[in-house]
């Protein structure tokens, strides 16, 4: 967090509002792409090598079968993207001079899915000292490369360092890995199992979901902004978006690092409900404190980790930190579709709410102007908790329901 707030000011200063929400743009393609490249398996691979655990065979397996889908996926995307260039930098940049930062994002990009993959498998094994260690080395790195390039080359240096990043921390990864005694490189690639492709499968089609219908509605929705309003405006609404990222990493992080691989082991209703209920004792009152704190420090903050420019953001705040409490909220639930491959209503509500946000930020912009963009954020939040507790109180009752009925009849 304190890296990503020293990070911020180097860009807000280097880059300007109108900047900081390209970099915004690049940082949803990158998001997308990384999800794509790897196969879209790493949250399957972190569920089935907590699954797993004891069965050392059955986890390599796990591991042969990821790294090899991994390695051509990104192949094959690495070449879409050098071929594509130019265009890919008009479309989403809005100029094709940036055409060379997806040069250098098509180069590094195996590199990239590696680090994921191993993240993944960390998670799983619940390595939790070396995963921690290997996000503070990442954040280091991407505070000197990112701040410096800023300085150095503007725009462009910023874009090229968010192209680099992961790919310069793939080796503090691998040689923390070495060190583990359960790890083999050989391991990362082999023979396909069939069987675990098909459950990675699962977790493939989530995962593409999230990675194709999240990223594009932000891409969607900062496009418009920018049209409408200009994009300086679009600068401020990243801007305190970007806030609320950093503020609930903490939160975010628990929830992928504890929480998701705990809900991948449960069988039974009962624990299920328990580990709902202490998670929400915890995570919520720290996401209404989070909230409450930021926005009574909204000037302060926005001073501090941006810059002048960006204070006409400060109207932006109590819808923001509304909608970042009612996130949190349907998370807690969302992760249980994950942690227990409820698939079709993962896709399902997904791409429905994704789809909601855009056209919520449409219609409260037509009202209350940009103001609008955070509004709906809270309230299509807020319609999505609803259906959270829905979903997963179904789940529940039929969990329960086929625990009651005798073993011979499951």
């Amino acid at each position: 967090m304190l890296t990503a707030l020293g990070l911020n000011k180097i860009l807000a200063y280097s880059v300007g509002p109108s900047g900081y929400a390209v970099i915004g743009q690049f940082q949803n393609f990158v998001s997308m792409l990384t999800t794509f490249a790897s196969g879209a398996i790493n949250t399957g691979v972190t569920k089935y090598t907590a699954e797993y655990s004891d069965d050392d065979a059955r986890q390599r397996m796990v591991w042969r079968t990821a790294g090899s889908i991994a390695t051509w996926c990104t192949a094959l995307s690495s070449l879409v993207i050098m071929i594509f260039h130019r265009q890919l930098a008009l479309l989403l940049l809005h100029d094709a001079r940036f055409g060379g930062v997806f040069i250098w994002l098509g180069v590094t990009l195996v590199l990239l899915a590696l680090n994921s993959l191993l993240l993944a498998i960390l998670n799983g094994k619940k390595e939790i000292k070396r995963y921690v260690t290997v996000t503070i080395t990442g954040s280091l790195v991407g505070l000197l490369v990112t701040g410096g390039l800023a300085m150095l080359g503007g725009l462009y240096g910023a874009l090229v360092a968010l192209a680099i990043n992961q790919s310069i921390v793939v080796i503090v990864t691998l040689c923390l890995c070495y060190r583990a005694p359960w790890f083999r490189l050989k391991d990362l690639w082999g023979a396909i199992d069939p069987q675990i492709a098909r459950n990675l499968g699962k977790y493939t089609l989530m995962a593409l979901t999230s990675a194709a219908v999240v990223p594009v509605s932000q891409i969607l929705i900062r496009n418009y902004l920018a049209d409408r309003f200009g994009w300086e405006a679009a600068g401020h609404w990243q801007a305190v978006s970007k806030i609320s990222e950093l503020y609930l990493m903490l939160l975010v992080s628990t929830l992928s690092l504890y929480y998701l691989p705990r809900l991948a082991e449960i069988r039974s209703a009962q624990e299920l409900k328990g580990e709902i209920r202490s998670t929400y004792r915890i995570v919520l009152p720290a996401a209404l404190l989070g909230a409450g704190t930021i926005y009574f420090l909204r000037d302060f903050i926005t001073l501090t980790l941006f810059a002048p420019s960006f204070l006409p953001m400060r109207e932006l705040f109590l819808w923001q930190v509304l909608g970042d409490v009612m996130k949190i909220g349907s998370w807690i639930l969302a992760y249980v579709m994950i942690g227990q491959s409820l698939t079709r209503s993962y896709i399902i509500t997904e791409v429905a709410f994704s789809a909601g946000l855009v056209l919520l930020v449409w219609m409260a912009t037509k009202l209350y102007g940009l103001s609008g963009a955070p509004m709906a954020y809270a309230i299509c939040y807020g319609l999505y908790w609803v259906t959270m507790a829905g979903i997963i109180g179904n789940h529940l009752k039929r969990m329960d329901a086929l625990e009651r009925m005798p073993l011979g009849t499951r």
